[in-house]
């Protein structure tokens, strides 16, 4: 068992987007977390599931290229909708 809130292994990535792998499905969760917030009980189970189960609280350190980090998740998980980068992981 992986710690709470560290991020899923590659392997565990591959599985828990599996069922998005779609665009169309990824952006349907994209527009459910604009419409509603990070606060949407269907978003924050699959913000949890991402993070072994707690949702990380403050900043989210990035390898993105001038992006050293994000003030909390939910601000990660929007940079990803807004650039359609729906996989990345941080």
């Amino acid at each position: 068992a992986r710690q709470q809130g560290t991020p899923l292994s590659d392997r565990e990535y591959r599985q828990f987007f599996r069922p998005l792998q779609a665009a169309h499905r990824a952006s349907a969760a994209c527009l459910i977390r604009a419409l509603y917030g990070c606060q949407n009980p269907l978003i924050r189970r699959l913000d949890e599931y991402e993070n072994h189960g707690v949702i990380p609280e403050g900043p989210i350190c990035s390898e993105l290229p001038g992006i050293p980090f994000f003030p909390d998740f939910c601000a990660f998980s929007f940079y990803r909708c807004i650039r359609k980068r729906y996989f990345i992981k941080v």
